[in-house]
């Protein structure tokens, strides 16, 4: 019987508490760790009230050793860990880039360490942004695509992290596996409006800020740019629903636990629906499927940007068999019933 207790650092973070509903949707037993850095407590109120069940939580910080060491003493069942704790904004890790290298990177190898030690596998929560901007002849980009020069910090560190679970995984042969999963743009909260994201102060994506918008706390949206080399000037993402991506992580954590038909101890997918929507199609699609409207103004554009960049999934549909196909304007409502329920409106 396939061990049931899995790790979840930064689990009470947007896709993560996703992600833990899921694997309580799945039998699994999560224990989540966070240290509440782009967080709260509530989350678990959240996951608590959709699940049924009581959340184990710790809040340690994974970039802290003996931290870890100590979730992993108190859990020495644990055998895989999903791994999401990281800083994740685009524009802020080019204003701040040591930080983003020291958490991003030392989290991981905390985990990896301890991981080789006893030997488990590792879920790692990975980034589109690992492609770069890729040439238009690798559109969709599908795995094989080049690894290009990452355009910020944050992209860097998932380009390095993904080196150092190779590596890891090459010197622990048969002790340490893993599977990295390059998420495009995560959209979207649960159907319950029970959890969904809620940055910290300005967001740094675009949904939130397009709901805040249209909930009246901010006086319009800024589009970063509009003369892109895209059909209508702005850049163009592979949109996917938080709760379809949630479950992919579930399909992962089977496959490195089941070990049925795996040949690699180190295997990547992409994670999106195939499909690239411009930000003004966001812009109009959001508008349209709630009946709101969401003041905009162009702004130049925004450092680190990629200009246009959507997913091959296919590796992911035919390997893991798992599809992102929650229709488009699902994902546009569930993220404004999510903001009316935070807001009071």
């Amino acid at each position: 019987m396939k061990n049931k207790r899995i790790l979840v650092t930064g689990g009470a973070g947007y896709i993560g508490s996703h992600t833990v509903v899921e694997l309580y949707n799945a039998g699994y037993e999560p224990v989540i760790v966070d240290n509440l850095s782009n967080s709260s407590l509530d989350v678990l109120d959240g996951i608590r009230r959709i699940t049924g069940k009581d959340p184990i939580f710790r809040q340690e910080d994974c970039a802290d050793y003996v931290a870890m060491e100590r979730v992993f003493n108190e859990f020495p069942e644990i055998s895989l860990v999903i791994h999401f704790a990281a800083y994740k904004a685009v524009g802020e890790s080019v204003q701040k880039p040591l930080d983003y290298y020291s958490n991003n990177l030392d989290s991981l190898v905390n985990v990896l360490r301890i991981l080789s030690q006893k030997g488990g596998a590792v879920v790692f929560s990975s980034s589109c942004t690992v492609y770069g901007q890729p040439d238009d002849a690798y559109l969709p980009v599908s795995e094989d695509a080049p690894l290009k020069k990452a355009e910020s910090p944050y992209g860097n560190t998932k380009q390095i992290c993904e080196e150092i679970i190779a590596d890891s995984v090459k010197a622990e042969t048969g002790k340490l596996k893993a599977i990295s999963l390059r998420y495009f743009n995560p959209v979207g909260a649960h159907p319950s409006a029970h959890i969904g994201e809620l940055p910290r102060g300005v967001p740094q994506n675009l949904l939130p800020f397009i709901t805040q918008t249209a909930a009246g706390l901010r006086g319009e949206l800024k589009v970063f740019g509009d003369d892109y080399n895209t059909p209508d000037g702005s850049c163009i993402r592979d949109y996917i629903y938080v709760c379809d991506l949630a479950k992919a992580h579930v399909v992962a954590a089977d496959r490195l636990l089941g070990n049925d038909d795996v040949r690699d101890d180190f295997e990547v997918f992409n994670l999106g629906t195939g499909e690239g929507l411009s930000v003004l199609e966001v812009i109009d699609m959001f508008q349209s499927a709630n009946g709101v409207e969401v003041p905009f103004s162009i702004a130049p554009r925004r450092s680190g940007d990629v200009e246009k960049v959507w997913a091959d999934p296919s590796k992911a549909n035919q390997l893991l068999g798992w599809k992102a196909d929650t229709p488009f304007e699902d994902v546009m409502k569930s993220a404004w019933k999510w903001e009316k329920k935070i807001r009071g409106i």
